[in-house]
């Protein structure tokens, strides 16, 4: 199991699922959110929360939602502390382990045995949405300005070469 699945789990039998879909409402603890904010090197994380449709087709399971999260991070032009809000959409589809994709689709994720987790779900896909290099609004890179006047760390292999010349001439 890895970090990631063992930090928030939220899982629902696919048993669970009525042939006409199941809706399923979750919110991290804080507990939990402190877990996933030291995975993901956030300074905080507020708010996870997600939504999701689960729906059978035969031995697969449709997963969409939407995942939702504050996140307080560091501006790294600033260094100031900025909140990000994240929203992610969901479209998964989870099948048995072998299950072959169709032909025009991606390979389904595996279930864990006859479960979804939807946790490691929302934290997969907030994951993704965490911006990598957060600016604070407004800020901007300015590059320093080249000193001319200052010393020049090839000069003296100039002046070497200049001599060089000299003495062949």
């Amino acid at each position: 199991m890895s970090k990631i699945e063992s930090a928030w789990s939220v899982p629902v039998a696919v048993d669970d699922i009525a042939d006409t879909g199941l809706r399923v409402d979750i919110e991290a603890p804080a507990e939990v959110r402190a877990d996933i904010a030291k995975i993901a090197a956030l300074r905080e994380l507020p708010m996870l929360a997600a939504s999701f449709e689960l729906t059978k087709q035969g031995a697969r399971v449709l997963v969409s939602g939407q995942v939702k999260a504050t996140v307080g991070q560091t501006c790294v032009l600033t260094l100031e502390p900025i909140e990000n809000q994240i929203e992610e959409s969901v479209d998964l589809v989870f099948a048995p382990p072998g299950t072959l994709p169709g032909k025009s689709e991606d390979p389904p994720e595996p279930l864990a045995g006859d479960a979804v987790d939807l946790g490691a779900v929302a934290t997969e896909f907030l994951l993704l949405g965490v911006d990598p290099y957060p600016r604070k609004a407004g800020a901007n890179f300015v590059a320093a300005a080249a000193d001319t006047d200052g010393p020049r760390p090839f000069a003296s292999l100039e002046a070497l070469k200049k001599r060089s010349r000299n003495k062949q001439s």
